[in-house]
C-alpha cells in the first residue's frame, strides 16, 4: 500500500484535492473569512484596530479589581454595560493616540531612568539582598508571577514615563492669573442672608375635590405607574473559583515547597540602629572651613573617648544635623542602602557600644556611635502557614476551574433542559430567585449573578423565555460561570382601575394641590416684587455656593444666581410636590481674604484644574490630528461579539 502511494503521487494528491476541497469550501472558508473578518473592529487609530474583545478585556480586568477592591459593596452596575465600555473604548483609543505621539516625537528616558522608576517600587525595592545587591533571580520570579518578563516590564516603564513627559510637558504650564483668582474667589465666598417663605401643598388639598372622570383621565395618563413589570423565577448554579478554593486541600508537602521558593519574602536583612553627631561642612566648601569642621569634630571624639556616656548630651548640644539631634544623634534602625557608603561603612565596622573615629562625607564629619544590632531573620513555616495556604488554594483553585470551566459550559449546553447534570457533575447546588426582572433587581443583592447584564438579556432572550433551556454559561467575573434557566415567566400587566382606585385618588389630590400651591406662590411673589414685605418669612438664614443651611440645593442655585443689585430682592422656586418657596433676599457680602497660605493652596489647585483643560484639549487636539475612525457603536459591537464567540 505504501509503495502505491510512493509510486502514485500525483494520483493520490489529486484524490486529496477531490476529498477535502468539498469541506473546506464549506466549511473552512466560514471559519477563515471569520477569522479574517473585521466586523468585530469598533475603532481605528491611524489604521490600527481596536477590537470588541481588547474593549471587553479591560473592562473585565477593571471589574475584577474593584469586586475585589470594594468586596460587598461592589455592585456591577456601575462597572458594566454600554457605557462602561465606551468609557474604556475612548481611553483606548486615547492611549493609541498618545503613544503615536510619543514616537514621532522620538520622546525616551534613560535606562538609568528606567531602572530608578523600576527600582522605586516597593515590591521590586525589596529584593535587595544583605550586601546591597539585586536579586535578579527574585526579579525574574516576582514578574512571571505576574505573567511579565523584565523586558515587557521595562519598555512599559519605559513608555510610561514618556508618556509623562508628553502630559507634563503640557499640563505643568497651566497657571491661574491674579485678576481672575481674585473674581472666582470673590463669587465662590460671596455669602446671602435671605428669608423663606415656603406655600405647602397641605393647605390646598381640602381645595381639591376630584370627581370619578377626573381620577380615571388621571390613571390612564399614568398607568406605567400602577404597572407590574416581566419577572421570572430564575434556577442558576454558580462554579466559583472562590468556592472551589475553599474546597482545596494542601498538602504539607507542598506547603513546604511553596515556602521554600518564597523564601525570599520571609526575610528580614539585618537592621543597625546608631547615632550620630554631625559637624556639618558641605564638600565644596573652602579648604580652611573643611580643616576647622574636622578639628571641631576630632576635638568631640576626644572628650567622647573619655566620656562616652555624654553621647547624647553632646549630640544635643554640638550636632548640626537638625533632624536627629534633638533625639540625640539617633538616627533609628537602617538597613544597608540607607546611608551614604563611608558612614554605612564605618557604621558596620562597629559593635555595639563602640564609637567610630571622625568619618568624611559629602555632608561633613561624623562621629558615630552603634547602639544596637537587630539580626537578619527568617519567617518560620508555622508563623507564615495560613498565609501560604491561602495562596496555594487560589493557585490550585485557579487550575481546578481551569480545567472544569469548559466541561461546565459544555454540559450545560448540551444537557440544556435541565441544571442537575452540571449540578450534579461539579457538586453545585441549584439556587433559585423569584422576582427577576429584565433590569438588575436591588432586593437580590448587588453581588447575585442574576444582576448581571449578560445573564440577564440571556435569560430574557426569547429562545429562553419560550423554550426555558439552560442558558449558556456565562462568566460574571475572570474565576466565576454561570447558568440559569427560566421555571416561571409572568409577563408585564398593569393593574386595574378599580384595585389601585386609593392610590390613584391621593396621587391626584397632591398633584393638583401642588399645582394649587404653585399659582398661589407665583401670585405673591409678583405682589412682593411691587411692594416688598417681611410678613410671613421666617427667621435670616445664610446661604452661599459651599453653605445652604438645610434648603434644597435647586432653591440654594436659584439664590446664588438672583440679581441682587437692588435689595431687598426675590426669587421663587417650584418645589415640586414639596410646594413653592419664596426667597426675600436682605444682604450680600464677601468675607475676609483667606490667609496667605490658604490662597496660595487654592491657586496652585485652580492651577492644577486650568492644566488638566489644557491636557485635554491638547488630547483633543491629538486625536482630531490622528485619523480616529469610529467603526460602529460599542454595544452593538459588543453583543454582535459575543454572538459569535456563542457559534
Amino acid at each position: 500500500m505504501l509503495d502505491f502511494v510512493r509510486n502514485n503521487r500525483r494520483l493520490m494528491l489529486l484524490l486529496l484535492l477531490v476529498l477535502v476541497f468539498p469541506s473546506f469550501v464549506f466549511f473552512g472558508v466560514e471559519s477563515y473569512s471569520r477569522f479574517m473578518d473585521s466586523s468585530h473592529d469598533v475603532a481605528k487609530v491611524d489604521g490600527r484596530a481596536i477590537s470588541v474583545q481588547e474593549v471587553d478585556n479591560v473592562v473585565r480586568d477593571q471589574t475584577e479589581r474593584m469586586r475585589q477592591i470594594l468586596g460587598a459593596s461592589y455592585d456591577p452596575r456601575q462597572f458594566e454595560g454600554a457605557a462602561a465600555r465606551q468609557a474604556v473604548l475612548d481611553q483606548l483609543i486615547l492611549q493609541r493616540v498618545v503613544s503615536s505621539t510619543v514616537a514621532r516625537e522620538h520622546l525616551t528616558v534613560s535606562d538609568a531612568e528606567v531602572a530608578a522608576a523600576i527600582q522605586s517600587i516597593p515590591a521590586i525595592a525589596q529584593l535587595k539582598t544583605a550586601d546591597g545587591k539585586f536579586d535578579d533571580k527574585a526579579y525574574v520570579q516576582l514578574l512571571a508571577a505576574q505573567g511579565m518578563t523584565p523586558e515587557q516590564l521595562d519598555a512599559r516603564m519605559r513608555f510610561d514615563l514618556a508618556t509623562q513627559q508628553l502630559s507634563a510637558a503640557v499640563s505643568t504650564t497651566g497657571f491661574m492669573p491674579k485678576s481672575l483668582l481674585d473674581r472666582l474667589l470673590a463669587v465662590r465666598d460671596q455669602e446671602r442672608d435671605v428669608q423663606a417663605l415656603v406655600i405647602k401643598p397641605a393647605d390646598f388639598t381640602a381645595k381639591v375635590t376630584p370627581d370619578a372622570a377626573a381620577l380615571k383621565a388621571y390613571y390612564d395618563a399614568h398607568t406605567s405607574a400602577y404597572a407590574i413589570p416581566e419577572q421570572a423565577k430564575v434556577e442558576y448554579i454558580v462554579l466559583s473559583g472562590d468556592a472551589l478554593a475553599a474546597s482545596q486541600t494542601v498538602t504539607p508537602e507542598q506547603l513546604k515547597s511553596y515556602y521554600e521558593s518564597n523564601l525570599q519574602r520571609f526575610k528580614t536583612e539585618e537592621q543597625r540602629r546608631a547615632s550620630h553627631i554631625l559637624i556639618a561642612s558641605p564638600k565644596d566648601a573652602p579648604a580652611a572651613d573643611r580643616a576647622a569642621a574636622k578639628a571641631r569634630a576630632t576635638k568631640l571624639l576626644d572628650d567622647l573617648r573619655k566620656h562616652p556616656e555624654t553621647f547624647a548630651d553632646v549630640a544635643k548640644k554640638q550636632s548640626q544635623d537638625p533632624g536627629s539631634a534633638e533625639k540625640g544623634g539617633d538616627l533609628g534602625f537602617m538597613g544597608r542602602g540607607a546611608l551614604v557608603k563611608p558612614f554605612e561603612d564605618a557604621m558596620y565596622a562597629l559593635k555595639p557600644g563602640q564609637i567610630s573615629d571622625v568619618v568624611e562625607t559629602d555632608y561633613g564629619y561624623h562621629i558615630i556611635k552603634l547602639d544596637e544590632i537587630k539580626p537578619a531573620a527568617v519567617q518560620p513555616l508555622e508563623a507564615v502557614k495560613t498565609e501560604l495556604e491561602g495562596e496555594l488554594r487560589k493557585q490550585l483553585a485557579a487550575k481546578a476551574y481551569q480545567e472544569q470551566a469548559d466541561a461546565f459550559g459544555n454540559l450545560v449546553y448540551e444537557q440544556s433542559e435541565s441544571l442537575k447534570p452540571a449540578a450534579d457533575k461539579f457538586h453545585l447546588q441549584i439556587q433559585t430567585a423569584d422576582d427577576v426582572t429584565r433590569q438588575p433587581n436591588p432586593k437580590l443583592g448587588a453581588q447575585s449573578p442574576l444582576n448581571n447584564e449578560k445573564v440577564l438579556k440571556a435569560l430574557f432572550s426569547e429562545d429562553s423565555l419560550k423554550n426555558k433551556r439552560n442558558i449558556e454559561a456565562v462568566q460574571v467575573n475572570p474565576t466565576t460561570l454561570v447558568s440559569a434557566r427560566v421555571v416561571d415567566y409572568r409577563p408585564s400587566s398593569v393593574r386595574k382601575f378599580e384595585d389601585v382606585e386609593a392610590q390613584v385618588r391621593a396621587a391626584y389630590v397632591a398633584q393638583q394641590a401642588a399645582e394649587l400651591a404653585q399659582k398661589d406662590g407665583v401670585a405673591k411673589l409678583e405682589a412682593l416684587k411691587k411692594d416688598p414685605a417681611t410678613a410671613g418669612f421666617g427667621a435670616s438664614i445664610t446661604v452661599s455656593r459651599t453653605r445652604g443651611d438645610n434648603i434644597p440645593p435647586k432653591a440654594a442655585e436659584a439664590i446664588m444666581r438672583a440679581d441682587a443689585l437692588k435689595l431687598p430682592a426675590f426669587v421663587g422656586v417650584d418645589l415640586g410636590s414639596d410646594g413653592y418657596a419664596i426667597y426675600r433676599i436682605n444682604k450680600v457680602s464677601t468675607p475676609t481674604q483667606p490667609k496667605p497660605e490658604q490662597r496660595q493652596a487654592e491657586a496652585q489647585q485652580l492651577a492644577q484644574l486650568v492644566g488638566q483643560a489644557d491636557l485635554n484639549a491638547y488630547y483633543e487636539s491629538l486625536k482630531a490630528e490622528s485619523k480616529v475612525k469610529i467603526l460602529r457603536p460599542i454595544a452593538a459591537a459588543s453583543s454582535d461579539a459575543s454572538e459569535g464567540q456563542a457559534q
